[in-house]
């Protein structure tokens, strides 16, 4: 069965949507809208489908079945819910929202609505994280004793000046929200929920409301603990970075792949896996937003498809999407107040 997909915003990341859809053989894109008609018009005149006035109209089209939201982030919910409210299943682009509240809106309509939810983490599927989270699965690193999350992007001035919204509070959130979210989810996909976070934040070489610059050690409910950092003004951006060290190894993966493994006493820690950790002079994505592999999202997106042939949630859902951002609001509360912040449900 082959089901259309209508795109809701058509900025960098629509295009890796689109471009994700068309590698699906159950997919195909029908049609998107933005407040930016031009811009929608020029999208489908590259990549196909019919580019809608606005989103009630994509919303009415009964071969709509599925909605990717790809609107500024917090615009995400506001959009979600009534696509939901419409009968589409819904791709969210990360992260869910910029608030809790808006978080557990959408996640309730999707509920209601008895639509699938999918909120984006595509690197869940690259072959280093879906390594890893078999190792763990298999004790292979023993008791997990330390995690660390490291996002080190650098992201010109021009980069925030492109677009109003970029850098503020109310719909995007800084380098943490927008760029680090993707390893904050990964390091709690690892590591388990958090439940104490210690953060400071800072805006250092950009001039935007949020921060360009987050540190924060955690502490897992599993009593291991953890540090995450996140920075758009590393220059000139280096590769994402996720260790996980447990009593019986520690594994190292950057930009999805395991660079460096050991195991047991006396293992070999320096046992490479895939490419050398390299020195950050072909950043990819750590430089350039629109650098992306479209793998990932191909692979979540038909994920999301199987979970709704198969009646099952989709392996990353709704309440994976709040759990990242959970940890992302707890960085900010900290680094605000100055005091730790302890984690609820």
């Amino acid at each position: 069965m082959t089901r259309g997909f209508g795109i809701v915003g058509t900025g960098v990341i629509a295009a890796m949507h689109a471009d994700a859809i068309a590698t699906l053989p159950g997919a195909r894109l029908v049609a998107v809208t933005d407040v930016a008609t031009r811009a929608a018009t020029a999208f489908v005149e590259a990549r196909g489908g019919v580019a809608e006035p606005d989103l009630d109209a994509l919303l009415a089209r009964g071969d709509v079945d599925v909605v990717c939201v790809c609107v500024p982030s917090g615009l995400h919910a506001e959009i979600g819910v009534r696509a939901a409210k419409a009968g589409k299943h819904l791709v969210v682009e990360k992260p869910i929202d910029v608030t809790l509240e808006a978080a557990d809106r959408l996640i309730e309509a999707a509920h209601t609505a008895g639509v699938a939810l999918t909120v984006i983490s595509q690197h869940r599927f690259d072959p280093g994280l879906i390594e890893l989270k078999h190792l763990i699965g298999e004790g292979a690193l023993g008791r997990l004793v330390l995690g660390e999350a490291s996002t080190k992007w650098y992201r010109t001035q021009g980069y925030y000046d492109s677009a109003g919204w970029r850098g503020s509070w109310a719909m995007d959130g800084g380098s943490l929200m927008n760029q680090g979210v993707h390893y904050v989810d990964l390091l709690r996909w690892c590591m388990g929920p958090v439940t104490e976070v210690t953060a400071v934040c800072a805006t250092q070489a950009h001039q935007i409301e949020a921060e360009d610059t987050a540190l924060a050690i955690v502490r897992f409910g599993s009593g291991a603990v953890g540090t995450i950092l996140s920075s758009t003004a590393a220059f000139p951006g280096f590769p994402q970075r996720l260790e996980i060290t447990g009593t019986e190894g520690t594994v190292i993966v950057e930009d999805g792949q395991i660079v460096r493994r050991g195991f047991g006493a006396g293992a070999r820690a320096d046992g490479g896996d895939g490419k050398d950790g390299g020195d950050g002079t072909q950043p990819g994505t750590a430089a350039d937003p629109a650098a992306l592999d479209v793998s990932g999202h191909a692979a979540q997106i038909a994920d999301l498809l199987a979970a709704i042939d198969e009646g099952r949630e989709p392996a990353v859902n709704g309440r994976a999407g709040r759990d990242a951002l959970q940890i992302v609001c707890a960085v900010y509360e900290s680094a605000r107040s100055g005091r730790t912040v302890i984690l609820g449900s």
